[in-house]
């Protein structure tokens, strides 16, 4: 298991795209059971390292370590099939599949399929509007309920960890409180996540820690509310 508590490293990583390098030795953990909030501006690099971490961007240094282990090197299908999954920004669903469907894919893995129809009722009770949609197209679905389904796809994949890029972008302030609230379920379940989110305020509300990404770095870390607390971020992310 991974040391101090801890289900994912990330140590001193750097990536990018091609020549174009966006990340310089990024460090954070996630500790089992929390959930973890990244911040900062647009275009600082948080997709860049949720990317990174899940395997769809190979580091140029650095290492992602999962449950003590060395897994910087694996691929997507392979870090998600031992647990490691990621909703990803702009949500990117099978849009000529329906609700059903579309969930089905997310049940791809092993651990996934032995536990298929416990998770499959899960996400029904939990978002009671994919199972009225279950057979409608989701490319016909509102952006709200295409949020919904991309995080109960997520979850269909049982991870052990659950990345969500951008959960609220887009979305009706009613629907963002509503997903919010999923959040803070599947926290108090104990699952472990990893949060990427525009709305600073809901996010560091939400979560047990915070980490501040700025220019590619890590500028600011500590529980949620101390990071509320700076001055720094107060007048960058909070309008204060």
């Amino acid at each position: 298991m991974a040391t101090n508590g801890s289900v994912l490293e990330i140590k001193n990583v750097s990536s990018g795209y091609g020549e174009v390098q966006i990340l310089w030795d990024v460090s954070l953990k996630l500790e089992r059971g929390k959930l973890t909030s990244l911040v900062g501006a647009n275009g600082v690099g948080k997709t860049t390292l949720m990317r990174t971490v899940v395997g769809l961007l190979k580091p140029s240094k650095g290492q992602v370590n999962f449950n003590g282990t060395d897994v910087t090197r694996l691929s997507a299908h392979a870090k998600a099939a031992q647990g490691l999954v990621l909703v990803p920004e702009g949500r990117q669903l099978f849009t000529d599949m329906t609700v059903f469907e579309n969930l089905e894919m997310g049940a791809f893995t092993g651990r996934a399929k032995e536990n298929y129809k416990q998770n499959l009722d899960r996400v029904f009770e939990m978002f009671p509007r994919l199972k009225e949609r279950r057979d409608q197209k989701s490319g016909t679905m509102s952006g709200g309920e295409q949020q919904m389904l991309a995080v109960a796809r997520g979850l269909m994949a049982q991870p052990e960890v659950l990345m969500i890029d951008e959960l609220s972008l887009g979305l009706a302030p009613f629907l963002v409180l509503d997903l919010f609230e999923i959040l803070r379920r599947l926290k108090n379940e104990g699952l472990t996540m990893l949060l990427v989110e525009q709305n600073v305020q809901m996010a560091l509300a939400v979560s047990d820690y915070a980490y501040v990404l700025n220019e590619g770095q890590v500028e600011l870390e500590g529980p949620s509310r101390e990071v509320a607390k700076n001055e720094d971020v107060r007048k960058a992310y909070l309008g204060i």
